[in-house]
C-alpha cells in the first residue's frame, strides 16, 4: 500500500479497570524508561492538547464521546456535507486558532532540547508542538491552519476561507454551540442555504489540509516517521488511545522490532498488551516530574 488509511481499530474487551498512578509515581517510572532508552520517538495524540481547550474524541475506555467526524468521501462527494462542515467550522475553527500551548507541549519541547527525543510524531492538527518550541515534528494527520484546493492545489491560510464564509453567510454569526475536536462544533441547524467558499483560482473544492477519516496518510510522512522509529531506542506514546490505526501501527512496528514502548495516557490504549511501561496519569504533571528527575540525575 502506498498510503495508510485513517480508520479506527476495534478496542479489545477488557474487564479489569485501568490502574491509575499519581504524577510522582508515573514520572519516576517514565524517567527511568528515558534513562534506559535515551533517544525516543514520541507519538502524541489529542490528550496532549485538551488542557489548551481543544476537545478530544474519546473517553477513558477509548469509546467515542460524540458522533464520528466527517468522512473524506462524504466531504468530497456531497455538497451538503461541505456546507455542514464549513458552517460548523465558523464556531469550531477559532477554538483551535486561538489555542495556546499548555505545559505538556512545553515539556515535550524540553525533552527535545535535552536530546531525549529525536522526533515527535503528532496525530494532532493544531500545530501547538511547534508553537511550544519543538523543532523535529511530523504532523501525521496534517495541519488545520491551512486549506488546499483538491483540484489545482491552490493553498491559503484557513483564516482567509473562514472570513469568506463569514462574509457570505452573515446569518450564521448568531449561532453558538459546544466545540468539538479538529475545528468542528456540535451545531445542528439547516445548512442547506450555507454558501461554501470555493477555490478562487479554479472554483474547485477547498479542504483543510488534514487527513479526514477514511482518507489516507501520505506515504512520505509514514515512511520518515518509521525510519526514525527504526533507529530510536524506544517509543513513547503521550495522550493517545491509539484507536486510529495510523497511530497504532507505530506500536505494532516497535513491538516487531524489539523496541520498548511506554504509554502515558488517561485511560486505556489499543496497545496496552504491547507496552512495557503503561502509565495512567495526568500528562503535564507527570512530564514535569520526569524533567525534574532527569535534572537531578544530571547534577
Amino acid at each position: 500500500m502506498s498510503k495508510q488509511s485513517l480508520r479506527s481499530v476495534p478496542m479489545p474487551m477488557m474487564d479489569q479497570p485501568v490502574e491509575s498512578q499519581s504524577p510522582e509515581q508515573a514520572g519516576e517510572r517514565l524517567a527511568d524508561f528515558i534513562r534506559q532508552n535515551p533517544r525516543l520517538l514520541v507519538l502524541t495524540g489529542a490528550g496532549v492538547s485538551t488542557d489548551s481547550g481543544i476537545p478530544d474524541y474519546r473517553d477513558g475506555d477509548g469509546a467515542w464521546k460524540r458522533k464520528q467526524p466527517v468522512q473524506h468521501q462524504d466531504f468530497m462527494n456531497q455538497r451538503a456535507t461541505r456546507q455542514r462542515y464549513w458552517g460548523r467550522s465558523l464556531i469550531g475553527w477559532p477554538v483551535i486558532r486561538n489555542a495556546r500551548p499548555n505545559p505538556a507541549h512545553f515539556h515535550v519541547a524540553e525533552l527535545e532540547d535535552r536530546a531525549c527525543t529525536q522526533l515527535v510524531v503528532t496525530q494532532n492538527v493544531d500545530r501547538l508542538h511547534q508553537r511550544a518550541g519543538s523543532q523535529a515534528v511530523v504532523d501525521l494527520h496534517g495541519r488545520a491552519d491551512e486549506v488546499v484546493c483538491m483540484a489545482c492545489n491552490y493553498r491559503c491560510h484557513r483564516d482567509e476561507v473562514h472570513e469568506r464564509c463569514h462574509q457570505m453567510n452573515p446569518g450564521f454569526r448568531r449561532y453558538r454551540a459546544e466545540t468539538a475536536p479538529d475545528g468542528d462544533a456540535d451545531l445542528e441547524v439547516d445548512f442547506s442555504g450555507f454558501e461554501v467558499a470555493d477555490c478562487p483560482r479554479c472554483h474547485g473544492i477547498l479542504k483543510p489540509d488534514v487527513v479526514f477519516f477514511g482518507d489516507n496518510v501520505p506515504k512520505q510522512r509514514v515512511t520518515s516517521a518509521l525510519e526514525s522509529l527504526r533507529v530510536s531506542d524506544g517509543l513513547l506514546v503521550v495522550g493517545s488511545s491509539l484507536m486510529v490505526y495510523s497511530g497504532f501501527r507505530f506500536c505494532r512496528h516497535a513491538h516487531e522490532w524489539g523496541k520498548p514502548i511506554a504509554t502515558l495516557n488517561l485511560g486505556r490504549t489499543r496497545a496496552d498488551e504491547l507496552v512495557s511501561v503503561k502509565l495512567n496519569a495526568r500528562i503535564a504533571e507527570t512530564l514535569q516530574v520526569v524533567l525534574t528527575k532527569l535534572s537531578s540525575q544530571a547534577l
